[in-house]
């Protein structure tokens, strides 16, 4: 009945790295993307807005 003895300041920095990086990850696909991709995007995402409001059934209040 032996316990693995840990270093709790290596692994509090092992833990600090792994979240930075975990971060990092998330930066490189928000922010890491050229202008043509970020261009492309916006270009799709008005299109599909434009679909949504096209969809969209207006009530006249001035039948009423």
């Amino acid at each position: 009945m032996s316990a693995e003895i840990v270093n709790l300041r290596q692994f509090k920095k092992k833990q600090t790295r792994s979240e930075k990086e975990k971060q990092a990850e998330q930066n490189r696909i928000s922010f890491g993307r050229t202008k043509t991709e970020k261009n492309l995007t916006k270009a799709l995402n008005e299109k599909a807005e434009k679909a949504h409001r096209q969809g969209r059934i207006e009530k006249d209040e001035d039948r009423e």
